[in-house]
């Protein structure tokens, strides 16, 4: 039995990264900001080739782009603006904001604690103006350094499995997780902000390659070590997480030109020193595949998860049916408009939003992701959960979404502002949000279907989907934020319906609120 297929793993290290009222309060972790790590990794031998800065219009809205999806055809290839317009929107700096410490740089994406644990590395063919290679993104500078030269993209289809996309696609991203970065902050917990903030950049990054009329798919099937190895990383400090399968081609990748030597460039340390969170490593490795063949076998058969309301029960369930916006009545701003002003609110108004503007967060956001691990099509690990504060046509009250039907059902009744506080670690943003969506899922089934490593896709495809919301509700000229919550509070809340089930993210959504100068 191979260790992914060991599944105490993924519960020890669940079970040892709760968050409860007494954890938070006895943990004597303190931010040492003199040892704040780093928000770039920088090859100082290498120079950056700059990347085009002008930013497409794709004229492509928002919320179409987060809902539909690019289906595989001949010929679609980026060239090296549309690399760069992929790279920008989902990874780039989008603001700076200065501080007297220095200067704090925002992406594209949502990130827990501004941190930016992910990195962006290019495996590609031949493009338009970029030359087959491996290569590294350098938001810093805004440019690729080139890692290795030639066509590497067996190397990817071979640790695949041999999964169809990666084989057709020009160009792939592989996205890593960098530990200290964000350990600094989260300490073991950030395992798990992997899935949500790799989850997040692919929301951008998915949305981005539908725009550009670029097929794309999540792979997290792969045998690590030789993706590690292609890349050239340190697996003690940073680890490959995702492949992105981007474009379509007819031509199949042909062999690497050479076995895949060390290159030992240096690199800048991320901090004077760093703290070791054995758990994360002892997760990631529990949860690494060590053949062609496990990866193969990863690939499909989602435990279904949405469940149609209940019938025939003494109690008739309470549904409301959604109100979504009609393709004609979607605010029609460019997913480029979007992602460049998108934010994470930092404060609430307490005003309401409507029944429409919820339901088309929650139609859009939740029309499928385009990943190995789901099959068939608009399968979902992830169960949504809502806390009502203030959204017009809709009684205050805990709900769950039942996507199949379109439908919330209320569980319960009542004002629960204050509970939403307490849940999200007793912060005033999710009791001053006008609902509140939390992600909840039965992991017994899914780590039976995919061993450890379905610990990485719910969190990678909550994050997704938390990402989808962020990018909704800024299109609706909404506010958003991602937050973290007591685990086990969280599900006797909204228990007994969500009895067997893990918290695994959450993001309240709102009017966000100016804050008045100081």
């Amino acid at each position: 039995m191979s260790d992914n297929r060991k599944v105490e793993a993924a519960w020890r290290y669940h079970e040892a990264t709760k968050h409860s009222y007494v954890s938070i309060r006895t943990n004597p972790h303190f931010l040492d900001w003199s040892n704040r790590p780093l928000p770039f990794k920088i090859y100082p031998a290498l120079e950056p080739m700059l990347l085009p800065r002008e930013v497409r219009q794709t004229g492509v809205a928002a919320l179409s782009a987060i809902a539909e999806r690019v289906r595989a055809h001949i010929n679609a290839s980026p060239d090296l603006e549309a690399v760069a317009q992929l790279l920008y929107l989902s990874a780039g700096i989008t603001r700076k904001r200065s501080y007297p410490g220095g200067e704090l740089y925002f992406r594209a994406a949502a990130c827990t604690g501004a941190l930016y644990e992910v990195e962006l590395y290019l495996v590609c063919g031949e493009l338009e103006n970029l030359q087959a290679g491996v290569y590294h993104f350098a938001p810093a500078e805004f440019g690729l350094r080139r890692l290795r030269a030639g066509d590497y993209r067996h190397v990817l289809l071979e640790a695949s499995g041999g999964e169809p996309t990666i084989a057709a696609a020009p160009l792939t991203i592989i996205c890593t997780c960098t530990y200290w970065r964000n350990a600094w902050k989260y300490q073991a917990r950030a395992y798990r902000h992997f899935g949500w903030d790799n989850g997040t950049l692919l929301a951008n990054l998915l949305a981005v390659a539908t725009a550009l009329g670029l097929p794309a798919r999540v792979v997290c099937g792969f045998v690590d070590a030789s993706v590690n190895r292609l890349l050239d990383i340190d697996a003690q400090r940073e680890v490959a997480f995702s492949l992105v399968a981007l474009g379509h081609v007819t031509a199949l990748p042909a062999p690497s030109p050479e076995e895949i030597s060390s290159l030992r460039f240096e690199t800048v340390p991320l901090s004077q020193c760093e703290v070791d969170y054995p758990h994360m490593r002892e997760m990631h490795a529990a949860s690494s595949l060590d053949s062609a063949e496990e990866a193969e076998a990863w690939r499909g058969h989602t435990p279904l998860t949405d469940s149609a309301p209940p019938t025939g029960a003494s109690t008739p369930p309470q549904l409301i049916t959604l109100q979504p916006w009609s393709d004609k009545e979607v605010p029609r701003d460019s997913i480029e408009q979007v992602i460049q002003r998108r934010g994470s609110t930092r404060k609430f108004a307490h005003r309401p939003i409507t029944l429409p503007q919820l339901s088309a967060m929650l139609d859009r956001a939740t029309r499928g992701v385009a990943a190995d691990f789901i099959d068939p099509p608009g399968a979902q690990l992830n169960r949504l959960y809502l806390i009502v504060h203030a959204v017009e046509g809709l009684a205050p009250g805990a709900y769950v979404f039942h996507r199949g039907s379109g439908m919330l059902e209320c569980l319960k009744h009542g004002n629960f502002r204050a509970d939403a506080g307490y849940l999200g670690l007793q912060q005033q943003l999710p009791a001053d949000a006008a609902v509140d969506i939390f992600f909840l899922a039965d992991l017994r089934p899914i780590l039976q279907r995919f061993g450890n490593r379905g610990y990485r896709a719910v969190h990678l495809e909550a994050g997704i989907l938390g990402g989808k919301l962020y990018l909704a509700a800024y299109a609706q000229r909404l506010g958003a934020t991602g937050l973290t919550f007591f685990d086990d509070d969280v599900t006797r809340f909204f228990s007994p319906h969500a009895e067997g089930k893990s918290a695994i993210f959450l993001v309240a959504l709102g009017h966000s609120a100016r804050h008045k100068p100081t």
